[in-house]
């Protein structure tokens, strides 16, 4: 089994009034950065950075990062600058990417060489995963919506090409032309670095992952939707002739370990606090109408039972008892959060991996207004006693991660996947 660690980055500044679930609601992309405090700022991103290193030394498999734009719920406006950073201060753990935002490239030639450059700095431990980007990136962005899946597919083609085969070469695509294409960094791993795809909408995404043999992560989904998704993952593998099993799926979620079960409730409750984010279920900001409906972002049709349940609930504190959209509580007894002591939370997470049988997990902690004591206590606790156990679960329950099993070939991997790990 592959385990890593999550964090949105929040930008917490309790003073400025917009604190999620204790403070005002805000309409997405409505918030100006006027309020932005860059003191606060450059604490918070080498804050997140220290949580990083520590989680490697306490065991993580991988440490996650993502990207959002125009938004204080996640910092990570350009989270390749901090995989640079992370390829360099970090010595084992995989840098997984889920990751860069392919529709937005004007110019994917740049994406080739950055993540290029970061795999070699970092000897061969980036996982470089795309996603096709919210409606906020679309506006944030200036990009037109309809050609989203168009411009993410012709992208994923380029970027192959561009690390697998000798230059120079030309390349007429419908969104992108290149006269001469000969980057001169290429990457560590052969032929190329991992390549995963996160999700929670888009059926054509999922299914386009699994022909691909593309490993698929659900992203803070409840768990019958999702075990229901990938159902539509294995069946889409098997029309093309494979077995889809674990080392093809993966999982998010949100899970905070603790010295005792008192400051873990205390603590866990603020996951739901914080800048507002529209996948903390219970922290959501209000939608703005507008996202709702770019024109052919995604397919109104073709999308996954996680769709409605991660859509449904978004919308802030409703009506005059400020009603969150989904309580803690209701989130413990789903387990979408799990919180206690590793005694307690050891048997929970077991729970989901029996029932989701997932080959990646990812932990999402130290979010919404948690503090950095927070954080690292959690992430001690969960290397002296989580991670072992956990590992031992997946054992028994032949759980075999992506670095494990090879998702392009079903295959076992060797032992050393360094210099050749390929998706």
């Amino acid at each position: 089994m592959f385990i890593g660690y999550f964090t949105e980055r929040p930008y917490q500044d309790p003073k400025s009034g917009f604190f999620g679930a204790t403070g005002k609601p805000i309409m997405d992309l409505s918030v100006s950065n006027a309020s932005y405090d860059s003191h606060l700022g450059a604490d918070l991103y080498n804050r997140y950075l220290d949580e990083k290193i520590y989680a490697e030394e306490m065991g993580f498999d991988g440490l996650m990062l993502n990207e959002h734009h125009s938004t204080a719920f996640c910092m990570g406006g350009a989270m390749n600058i901090e995989a640079a950073v992370l390829a360099r201060i970090t010595k084992k753990a995989k840098i997984v990417l889920l990751g860069n935002i392919l529709p937005l490239w004007d110019d994917p030639l740049w994406l080739v060489e950055q993540l290029a450059m970061i795999d070699m700095i970092s000897h061969g431990r980036l996982v470089s995963g795309w996603v096709r980007g919210t409606a906020r990136e679309s506006v944030a962005h200036n990009i037109e919506p309809h050609f989203n899946w168009e411009r993410f597919q012709e992208a994923h083609e380029f970027i192959i090409k561009a690390w697998t085969e000798p230059g120079p070469f030309r390349w007429e695509g419908k969104h992108f032309q290149y006269r001469h294409v000969n980057p001169w960094v290429r990457p560590y791993q052969k032929p190329h670095p991992p390549i995963w795809l996160p999700g929670v909408v888009s059926r054509d995404s999922l299914e386009w992952a699994a022909k691909q043999r593309i490993p698929y992560i659900m992203l803070a989904t409840e768990m019958d939707p999702t075990r229901e998704a990938y159902q539509i993952y294995r069946d889409t593998a098997a029309e093309i002739g494979y077995e889809a099993g674990p080392q093809n799926l993966g999982y998010l979620w949100k899970v905070h370990v603790d010295e005792t079960e008192e400051l873990a409730e205390e603590t866990g409750r603020k996951y739901v606090q914080g800048p507002s984010n529209p996948f903390l279920a219970g922290n959501e900001g209000t939608v703005n109408p507008a996202l709702g409906v770019l024109p052919g972002l995604t397919s109104r049709r073709r999308v996954l039972p996680t769709q409605a349940v991660a859509t449904a609930n978004r919308g802030g504190r409703g009506g005059a008892a400020g009603v969150l959209g989904r309580p803690y509580e209701q989130q413990i007894n789903d387990y979408t959060i799990i919180c206690g002591t590793p005694k307690t939370v050891i048997p929970k997470i077991r729970h989901v991996l029996e029932y989701l049988r997932p080959g990646s997990i990812f932990f999402w902690d130290g979010d919404g207004a948690m503090t950095h004591d927070d954080a690292m206590r959690s992430l001690r606790l969960m290397g002296s006693e989580v991670i072992p156990a956990v590992k031992e679960i997946a054992k028994e329950l032949e759980l075999p991660g992506p670095f494990e099993v090879d998702p392009a070939t079903n295959k076992p991997m060797e032992q050393d996947t360094g210099s050749d790990a390929s998706a």
